[in-house]
């Protein structure tokens, strides 16, 4: 069964700034103040610290940057999903773009996570995406501009509500992340007031100063306005 998330919930995406030793200190700390605040986290992870990171953490939702639809068996190369699984993964983001997936392999790498119970994070850049991709019913979608991601700007609050309202006319099921330059807990606020149902980040907290300070400060954010939401 796929892990249920709740809203609104946050992703910590380190990309490759941070790996091994690192990207375990953040993700300790990450998991320290999921537990605090009683946030849904998923923190990206190199394939290569999946297990590491997931043996050490008890919060996280431990999360892939990528996977393919190999199964086991006859295949060089690829990544296999039955491997993230048993390393401890519950999601991985496709489609993302530093890493574009083609249509029809889209398609057959979103069957295999559903077969194994992995939350599929797919990653649209333009409305006419979005709608597209929709329809092919990723249990998250990321609607984030190209050109916005790690510049530190984030998408206007229009665009927002466009994509989230374009997402939610084709399967109202699907969670929508606005995620594209969050870099402050404003920015944080911004994303939820369009009606995301989550946010996160990526170079606004690993070139901080400290980026568990701002980690931590962007939670804050999310938590006051879930409180404001349930007053």
């Amino acid at each position: 069964m796929k892990r249920e998330l709740r809203t609104p919930f946050f992703v910590v995406n380190p990309k490759a700034y941070l790996y091994g030793e690192k990207s375990l200190e953040l993700a300790l700390q990450a998991d320290a103040l999921s537990e605090k605040y009683d946030v849904d986290i998923l923190f990206t992870v190199q394939h290569a610290d999946a297990y590491r990171i997931s043996q050490q953490t008890k919060h996280l939702i431990i999360t892939v940057q990528h996977m393919d639809s190999l199964v086991p068996g006859r295949g060089m190369g690829y990544i296999l999903p039955e491997g993230l699984v048993e390393n401890g993964v519950a999601a991985t983001f496709l489609n993302h773009a530093e890493h574009p997936v083609q249509v029809s392999e889209l398609v057959q790498v979103m069957k295999r996570a559903d077969e194994l119970d992995l939350l599929t994070i797919v990653c649209a850049d333009s409305i006419a995406e979005a709608k597209a991709i929709a329809s092919l019913n990723p249990d998250i979608m990321i609607c984030e501009p190209t050109e916005l991601i790690g510049t530190g700007q984030s998408s206007d609050i229009e665009y927002m509500r466009n994509t989230n309202e374009s997402v939610n006319s084709v399967n109202p099921d699907i969670l929508v992340l606005q995620a594209a330059g969050i870099s402050s807990p404003e920015d944080v606020r911004k994303a939820l007031m369009s009606g995301a149902d989550a946010t996160g980040g990526t170079s606004g907290i690993i070139a901080a100063d400290n980026p568990v300070e701002m980690l931590e400060e962007m939670l804050k954010e999310l938590v006051r306005f879930r409180e404001e939401q349930t007053e």
